[in-house]
């Protein structure tokens, strides 16, 4: 399979505290890989690392081959990645529209713009109802759709997800686990960190298990959702 994101040996400090120890995983191309720990590991800060948002201490970086470690945040997702972010982060004062169109911004093809979102509603129907509406007046739900489809917007190849079911209702988690999938299923790569392991694990091709800030287990997402170590850690089992 071809490697599309690599990460070797990276190290975080935020001032005196480590943060990320020296982790060493990598993505191939097309697969879902799920990032999962207990809060505090440091998934967040590995998936701000590898968007640009925070620069490493030491390690590097590869993304289609080039060396991506020091890149701003924009040139990275003009390359291809794209982030959601934890909690969502949508622009609340704006329309569902106008969020879309923001996620748009690397793009200069205003026809294509169009398609994609046109491609974005069918999809998310509910973001095509609600596109007039401000963004702060969606559900927490609708909110995540939002936030994927706007970073589905700039055409990823790999797209980084932030704990995408928190907060929301088991039918909505059930959801947006199945949207991932299908997602992944029309050829993007996903990168997914989440608490809810179970059904991380449950989609993802391959998993990493990270504790305060050390890679302590990797393997076939399927032999870890059997792991009884991992399911009592893990899966409350």
């Amino acid at each position: 399979m071809e490697e599309l994101l690599s990460v070797n040996n990276i190290s975080v400090y935020y001032g005196v505290i480590q943060a990320l120890k020296g982790i060493t995983f990598h993505v191939n191309r097309g697969e879902i890989i799920a990032l999962i720990g207990a809060n505090g590991a440091g998934k967040t800060t590995t998936l701000h690392t590898l968007s640009g948002l925070i620069s490493p201490d030491s390690g590097s970086i590869h993304y289609k081959g080039q060396d991506i470690t020091k890149l701003p945040g924009h040139k990275i997702v003009s390359m291809g990645m794209a982030q959601v972010p934890e909690g969502r982060h949508v622009f609340a004062n704006m329309t569902v529209l106008q969020n879309l169109k923001m996620g748009a911004y690397t793009r200069k093809d205003n026809a294509e713009t169009e398609q994609t979102i046109e491609h974005i509603y069918s999809r998310f129907p509910r973001l095509e109802e609600r596109k007039n509406q401000l963004a702060g007046t969606l559900s927490g739900g609708e909110q995540q759709m939002l936030a994927m489809g706007r970073a589905l917007m700039s055409h990823p190849e790999i797209i980084l997800m932030d704990e995408p079911s928190m907060g929301l209702s088991p039918i909505l988690v059930n959801e947006i686990f199945s949207i991932i999938k299908d997602v992944n299923q029309d050829g993007t790569t996903v990168l997914l960190v989440e608490q809810n392991a179970k059904k991380a694990l449950a989609i993802a091709n391959r998993a990493y298990v990270l504790e305060t800030g050390t890679l302590v287990k990797e393997g076939d997402a399927g032999e870890l959702l059997n792991d009884e170590a991992i399911k009592k850690a893990y899966l409350g089992e």
